[in-house]
């Protein structure tokens, strides 16, 4: 492997300002293929990036929620076609977001169709954020009703943009998830990720928010200034102060990711039956397509099309893609992406897979994309 080439991209990326730093890995089915490193973990310090610093993965943190919810289907604690308000009180009788009266006030309606756990892991429940979807920005603002980013459950009452099933959008989904893991298995989240995901695959940097023995490591978030410059933007953890955040919470390390990955490439290892792996990795849409995501803040979400021209669908964890992708990616691979330019991809039939950690925002930004598509075309050039 041409590792001296995956390592050029970095350092020419980070030499060029597309980044101020970033993290790669990869792996396949039997161990470590490589871990690099480039850059600073923050441009106000000299300390440099290292292949352990720590990272807020936002949305990476999905996939483990997804895991943890089907580890319950297979013991029987949850199902995935009932309705998930037997479970989720606040779930039972959900409403639809029509529009708004010439006062402004919401015009809502009862949902045609229940909302079941399917539903939640696939993204068709209805849900979405409001950095990507202004009708919901604008409820929340009429409303006064606060942002799920901010650790209240009131974040998570909101009306769907659509009848569940109806439609692939973006959202909140996987934070209920997280709640129903823990009605289900009568565990806090973060127990129950160390007692059956993270503690079983010695994911040991994989926390909730960083603890003060990481903070040396802790990556800091970057974004461009009016130059086009990167620089360092505060940047704290998410609040936690009634609920912990299974769509976006976690915070991790490129090796321990990379533990997360090969466990699944393994068809589930020790943690699921291999049926429930194949289950997680189909498609679970019909004929809806996935992977759009809208832009209503352009400082957070730049809008984004993962396959452009593909018919991309959504298995009950992660994006599929039905075609090769352009660098080598194979047809039937799983990625994802965490907000602040993170990215991940599995690529089940050649048995590998790679993480790229970054910290800049908005997700999206030109420089994280570029060094991202340069890392993976290298990388597949070098098999």
């Amino acid at each position: 492997m041409n590792l001296s080439a995956i390592k050029q991209v970095l350092d020419q990326a980070v030499a060029s300002g597309a980044i101020a730093g970033a993290v790669v890995a990869a792996t396949n089915g039997t161990g470590t293929m490589f871990e690099l490193a480039a850059g600073r973990q923050s441009l106000n310090a000299p300390d440099a990036m290292r292949t352990d610093s720590v990272f807020w993965i936002a949305s990476m943190t999905k996939a483990l929620t997804s895991v943890a919810a089907m580890q319950l289907v297979e013991a029987g604690k949850l199902t995935l076609d009932d309705p998930i308000g037997e479970v989720l009180p606040d779930l039972a009788n959900p409403l639809v977001l029509e529009g708004f009266a010439d006062d402004g006030k919401p015009i809502t309606r009862p949902a045609n169709t229940p909302i079941t756990l399917r539903r939640l892991l696939n993204h068709t429940a209805g849900f979405t954020y409001e950095f990507a979807n202004e009708k919901l920005a604008r409820y929340l603002k009429e409303t006064g009703t606060p942002s799920a980013a901010r650790g209240v459950l009131a974040g998570l009452r909101q009306p769907l943009m659509f009848d569940p099933g109806t439609a692939w959008e973006y959202g909140i989904n996987i934070d209920w998830v997280g709640l129903a893991v823990e009605a289900a298995s009568g565990l806090k989240l973060d127990a129950y990720f160390a007692k059956y995901i993270t503690g079983p695959l010695a994911m040991r940097d994989t926390q909730f928010g960083p603890t003060p023995a990481q903070s040396p490591r802790r990556a800091a978030m970057h974004s461009r200034n009016a130059d086009g410059d990167l620089e360092v933007i505060p940047f704290e953890p998410r609040p936690a102060t009634e609920f912990l955040a299974g769509g976006s919470g976690l915070y991790s390390t490129a090796p321990d990711y990379l533990a997360f990955m090969r466990m699944i490439l393994n068809s589930g290892g020790d943690l699921l039956k291999p049926t429930t792996i194949a289950e997680m990795c189909r498609n679970q849409i019909g004929h809806l397509r996935a992977g759009t995501i809208g832009s209503a803040n352009p400082a957070v979400m730049a809008p984004s099309d993962f396959y452009p021209g593909m018919d991309a669908k959504w298995g009950l964890a992660f994006l599929l893609n039905p075609e090769p992708g352009r660098f080598g990616r194979s047809a039937g691979s799983l990625t994802w992406t965490g907000l602040p330019n993170c990215y991940y991809w599995i690529d089940v039939p050649r048995g590998i897979a790679a993480v790229i950690l970054m910290q800049q925002l908005p997700s999206g930004d030109p420089g994280a994309l570029k060094t991202f598509a340069a890392f993976e075309a290298a990388l597949y050039a070098s098999l």
